[in-house]
């Protein structure tokens, strides 16, 4: 059965995670029954490769997407959304979330009851409470704030979203979507709703992310606002020069009017100078960055098609 037939279309990156997965697709078949057609998108696993039994024992309809190597969970997204874009009507609606059980299929409902709305584009998932360690909690926290400073946009989502399909086909238009979906969705300008929901434990195995991952996950979010983190970081670096220099210029205004204890002129002055030397280093090279993003800044659609080794499908 294809995919146009269903009104509803989940998208799920699986990664050594048969079990789990496997349990997802019974669960959404409960939930949703026969509406759901699930693109499943193996990032290569070799241990515990996903095969299409798996979607026929939990009773739905779909796609495995095998991958030629392991890309990584988010571009694993992006290459699902680009597959499942080219084959969207309409009426259907796409579901972004992952295949460990995190993701409830029961709070799917709500996400998509939002979509309704003629003024929304995309739902995206706010946690309203975390199954998680404390160190995750605070990272994330940290996170959140740093994120803010450096761009000046609020992030409180992931990837559990619901999106119509003018809103794939604009995300799938972007360079940055397989670098960061939520950071993507953020810059992608469409009119986001926001669905308070809980989150849920995993239904097997243990999380494949480290606290390594973690952090570099949160860096490319970063990378999608590049231009605007480095205007950040050039203006404060501007500011931090101009304070040096008014601070180099009172502590000899204090020397020639005899203020100034012996020694504390040379290590104040060389001190300011130091720091103004290396933040107005700092500053230029933001600035140069910043042009160089600028002129070589061509957005391509998603390729997913040169990373996908086989299709699979429950009812060819």
């Amino acid at each position: 059965m294809s995919q146009t037939q269903h009104d509803i279309v989940i998208v799920t990156p699986v990664y050594e995670d048969q079990e789990a997965s496997g349990r997802l697709f019974n669960e959404l078949a409960k939930e949703l029954g026969q509406r759901v057609f699930v693109i499943a998108v193996d990032d290569g696993s070799v241990r515990q490769p996903l095969d299409i039994a798996s979607l026929r024992e939990g009773g739905v309809d779909g796609v495995v997407l095998k991958l030629r190597r392991n890309v990584g969970h988010q571009r694993a997204i992006a290459i699902g959304l680009g597959y499942a874009d080219e084959r969207l009507l309409p009426g259907q609606r796409v579901v972004v979330m992952d295949s460990d059980g995190e993701d409830l299929p029961s709070t799917i409902p709500p996400l998509l009851a939002q979509l309704d709305n003629p003024a929304i584009d995309v739902v995206v998932a706010q946690r309203k409470s975390r199954v998680e360690t404390f160190k995750f909690k605070a990272f994330y926290q940290v996170y959140k704030r740093f994120f803010s400073l450096m761009t000046g946009r609020p992030i409180s989502f992931g990837n559990f979203m619901a999106l119509k399909p003018a809103a794939v086909r604009r995300l799938v238009a972007m360079q940055e979507l397989p670098i960061h979906v939520a950071a993507a969705v953020l810059a992608s300008k469409l009119r986001t709703g926001i669905c308070p929901l809980d989150r849920g434990p995993r239904y097997a195995g243990q999380s494949k992310m480290n606290f390594v991952g973690l952090a570099l996950h949160g860096f490319k979010a970063l990378m999608v606002f590049a231009e605007d983190v480095l205007v950040r970081v050039g203006i404060f670096s501007a500011g931090l020069a101009v304070l040096s220099i008014g601070g180099s210029g009172l502590a000899i205004l204090l020397k020639l009017f005899g203020y100034s204890t012996p020694g504390w002129f040379s290590i104040a002055l060389g001190v300011l100078l130091l720091i103004f030397l290396q933040t107005g280093a700092l500053a230029l090279m933001t600035l140069m960055l910043t042009g160089v993003m600028r002129s070589g800044s061509v957005v391509t659609a998603v390729a997913h098609r040169e990373f996908i080794a086989e299709v699979f499908e429950t009812a060819p």
